[in-house]
This record gives structure tokens, C-alpha cells and sequence, in this order.
């Protein structure tokens, strides 16, 4: 199947510091990626430069088999259009309302009539499972947190994106709003045949959405020459998986991490 998004040995550092290191990765079309992983070991970071909202220090990243560095600025503005993110927090603009905010990209992007986006806006909203007579004039304040997160999904969904990446989309939520959510993501990808790249610490979510899953691993906790990938399957054999470094994870066990912390303590 053809790959959607590669990374080809692409290393990331900030002010000399190493997040990513050689990390080679290529997403199919239409299938749904999780990532997981301890905090601070790349997994955002791999997001946003799968989008271009961040350039590796090293490596390359392709879209449709052409690397980033062969195409021009005006081309890439285009070309991320076709994607949606959603943002951890929903990042929706306080100021405006719900309307405005699904409609911002919409009038930013596209060139529609006023009566066509009020339509894609109702529609999106529906989407999620919002009324829009209920909802299309309040501000974000107003919402709970998992509306919030809704509401940003019909924002990112209403440039009918090919790409949907996730960063922590169930977090502070509660289990039946996190429920809803990953059935929202499940529903995004059979409806549209949407590539889905998904980020989280929330198994339930890697059992429910996802068709394959890739962990990484802190670099701190690495020798030089191993890889920074520790495992790349499918959630049933994340859970069966021999590394106890992967099956602990999985399975919210310390195991020896435990006694890592404790000695640091």
C-alpha cells in the first residue's frame, strides 16, 4: 500500500539537545497510527514534523513519495491544508464563538460563500455528535472539556483533511467522553477513508483505534547504538511483547522502571 508520510533517518535536537534520533517510519494510507511512549521521548515531535510544523535537524520527510526539501514554500502551505490537527487542549480561540471557530479555516482557505460554510459547519458539528442550534454561539468557557475537544475536531474536519493527527486526544477526560472520542476517530477514518496518526498514553485508545502501533523510547536511556524504535506492531502483540520495556508500558506496570526512579530519588 502506498505510504501517505515517510521519514527517512530523520534526527531532531533542540539547542543541541537529541529528541529524535535516526528514526525511519513511513504511514499507509487510510490506516490509523498510534504512537506511545514515556513523556519526553519524541512522540509530538514526530507529529509535527510528519506536518511540517517542525524541520528535522537531520533526514528527510516525505509526502506521496517527494521529499519536503524538493518542494517550495507555497507548495507545502498548500499541501498541509490536507491536514487536521487536533491539538491537546482543542486550542480553540476564546474570543470567538463556536461557529466562528469551526469556520476559521474555512474563511481563511476557502473561497465559499457565507450560506456554504454555514452549512460544512452544521454538517461538522453533527459530525461529532454537537447540536449546532445548541452550541454554534457559545464560546469555549462555556463548554466542558469534552465538547471542547469536539468542537476542535470539527474545526480540523471541515477542510475535509487526508491526514488527521491526534496529540492526546482523550486526556482529562472522563472514560465515557474518552470512549466518545476514539469512536469519533474510528467513525473519521471509515467515513473518509482518513489517514490517521494518533498520539497517547491512553491504552484503551490503542486498543480500540489502532492498526498499528510504534513505540519509542528516551534517547537518555539508550546506547548510542540502539534503536530508538522499540517496538512496531500491532496492539495485540504490544501486549504479548517480550521487551519488558514495551509490556510494562502497555500494561501500567513500574517493573524495574520502579526502582529506577527510586534510586534517583
Amino acid at each position: 500500500m502506498r505510504s501517505l508520510i515517510e521519514l527517512k533517518n530523520v534526527s531532531k535536537q533542540f539547542n543541541g539537545q537529541s529528541v529524535l534520533r535516526d528514526i525511519s517510519l513511513s504511514i499507509e494510507t487510510g490506516k490509523t497510527l498510534v504512537l506511545i511512549g514515556e513523556s519526553g521521548c519524541g512522540k509530538s515531535v514526530t507529529m509535527k514534523l510528519m506536518m511540517n510544523l517542525l524541520q528535522p535537524t537531520t533526514g528527510e520527510v516525505y509526502w506521496d513519495g517527494r521529499t519536503l526539501a524538493e518542494r517550495t514554500e507555497k507548495e507545502i502551505v498548500r499541501e498541509r491544508l490536507r491536514f487536521g490537527y487536533l491539538f491537546q487542549g482543542a486550542a480553540l480561540f476564546d474570543s470567538l464563538t463556536v461557529f466562528e471557530n469551526v469556520a476559521f479555516g474555512l474563511r481563511q482557505n476557502r473561497k465559499l460563500h457565507e450560506k456554504q460554510i454555514a452549512s460544512i459547519v452544521q454538517d461538522r458539528l453533527k459530525d461529532v455528535g454537537l447540536d449546532p442550534h445548541a452550541v454554534s454561539l457559545k464560546k469555549p468557557a462555556e463548554l466542558s472539556g469534552g465538547m471542547r475537544k469536539r468542537v476542535g475536531l470539527a474545526r480540523a474536519l471541515a477542510l475535509d483533511p487526508d491526514v488527521m493527527l491526534y496529540d492526546e486526544p482523550t486526556t482529562g477526560l472522563d472514560p465515557i467522553m474518552s470512549d466518545v472520542i476514539n469512536e469519533l476517530i474510528i467513525r473519521t477514518r471509515e467515513r473518509s477513508n482518513v489517514t490517521s496518526i494518533v498520539v497517547t498514553h491512553d491504552m484503551n485508545t490503542l486498543r480500540k483505534v489502532a492498526d498499528r502501533v510504534v513505540m519509542f523510547y528516551p534517547l537518555v536511556r539508550l546506547a548510542t547504538d540502539e534503536a530508538q524504535i522499540i517496538f512496531d506492531g500491532t496492539a495485540e502483540d504490544a501486549f504479548e511483547n517480550p521487551d519488558p520495556r514495551v509490556s510494562h508500558f502497555v500494561r501500567g506496570e513500574a517493573g524495574e522502571r520502579l526502582q529506577e526512579l527510586l534510586a534517583a530519588s
